[in-house]
């Protein structure tokens, strides 16, 4: 290897020019931890919707929905913060969403599926998006 390359190398690698993962971290009113079944009891999907509360309609609000891949996922109590927080991998990103209450629920029915019929997935707010390498809030 050229002397020279083997140097920019090492130089990147040392000034932390290698990728890093980033954290994305939301605030939700209750995470609720959904287990869908089909209507002969046979197990479809684990996945955890994210609630805002909506004083205006006086109920809470799908904001989004995960698939529940891992137990690792699964909201657990925090401590420090007096809340409860799930964590996982999105792709290049550490996301970690923390809310007040949680709830687990058993249905033949899909709750977020349910909530696109009164509020529609265009509407809602989402999770936070991940900035991009290069770019800051407000500039394009």
């Amino acid at each position: 290897m050229h002397p020279l390359l083997l140097s920019t190398i090492l130089t990147l690698a040392c000034s932390g020019a290698a990728p890093t993962t980033s954290e994305v971290v939301d605030q939700v009113d209750l995470i609720e931890v959904n287990h869908l079944y089909d209507q002969h009891g046979r197990h479809v999907i684990d996945q955890l919707i994210f609630y805002d509360w909506d004083s205006a309609t006086r109920r809470f609000q799908v904001r989004a929905w995960r698939l529940l891949k891992s137990d690792d996922q699964h909201p657990r109590k925090s401590w420090p913060q007096g809340d409860y927080v799930t964590t996982w991998r999105d792709q290049n990103v550490v996301r970690r969403v923390h809310a007040v209450q949680i709830r687990e629920t058993w249905t033949t029915h899909d709750p977020e599926v349910r909530e696109r019929e009164m509020y529609p997935m265009e509407q809602r707010l989402n999770l936070s998006q991940p900035l991009t390498v290069g770019r800051f809030p407000g500039r394009r």
